[in-house]
């Protein structure tokens, strides 16, 4: 039990050995606290040694011998107050540099984490990451024709798995296809010929997503509440330029 105590205020287990043994003992020699503690006689040595530095034990000369004995436990006490008045210490030093933490912290959270994705593999990921993701609304942009040729409708396309999910869809095609507009989704087609482009781009929650469809197919995903939100804004604005392309 006491030992157990004794690990708790921070001495080592072979450290509370020695200082116990040598309580019990009274002035003896290293042997002797040695053979008590069941530790060898150099370890037993090198651990007084450490014990004697923290106030805990002393050495008295009694001929040609010396022998050890431990200070009055009382130290211990004195030991736990100084430990205490260390930490306070070194709390009230860490506070000085925890602004310049914080600071460094909010710098990092607000760079945009991007990702980025290759081939038909990388886009399903894209897709994937877009179901996962926590979100009430969504607005995107689909060049209709291409997003079609290497995702076709049906059950495994990713928007009929966000049926119940708010969302605004503006979107082109040079073939005439459409897109079904249901109690959740509202869309909105522009004339291909006058606004082409083949990149995807679908903004949810924090998150922007962009996918090419043409050539090489890749992606990216940046994550950042200010560029998302920005981006949301000028969907907005394509939102009402596009009113009078609706019949």
């Amino acid at each position: 039990m006491l030992k157990e105590q004794l690990e708790k205020i921070g001495m080592a287990d072979k450290e509370a050995k020695v200082f116990l043994a040598s309580l019990e003992l009274g002035s003896s020699s290293v042997q002797e606290i040695a053979k008590k503690a069941d530790i060898n006689r150099a370890t037993t040595y090198v651990i007084i040694e450490k014990l004697i530095k923290k106030g805990l034990m002393s050495s008295v000369e009694k001929g040609k011998k010396t022998y050890f004995q431990t200070e009055d436990p009382k130290r211990l006490l004195k030991l736990l107050e100084e430990q205490e008045e260390g930490l306070r210490r070194k709390e009230e030093e860490f506070k000085k540099y925890l602004p310049e933490l914080e600071t460094l912290y909010n710098i990092a959270e607000e760079k945009p984490k991007v990702r980025f994705f290759e081939g038909k593999e990388g886009l399903i990921t894209i897709q994937k990451d877009i179901l996962r993701s926590k979100f009430d609304n969504i607005v995107e942009f689909i060049p209709l024709d291409q997003s079609h040729e290497i995702f076709p409708p049906g059950s495994q396309d990713h928007r009929q798995q966000m049926r119940k999910i708010s969302a605004k869809t503006i979107y082109s095609s040079k073939s005439k296809r459409i897109i079904t507009k249901d109690s959740f989704t509202e869309v909105r087609s522009i004339p291909f010929e006058k606004f082409p482009f083949s990149t995807e781009v679908v903004i949810y929650g924090n998150k922007v997503a962009l996918a090419s469809h043409e050539g090489k197919l890749i992606g990216v995903i940046i994550e950042s509440k200010e560029i998302a939100s920005s981006l949301k804004t000028i969907f907005n604005l394509a939102w009402e330029a596009t009113e009078k392309y609706q019949r």
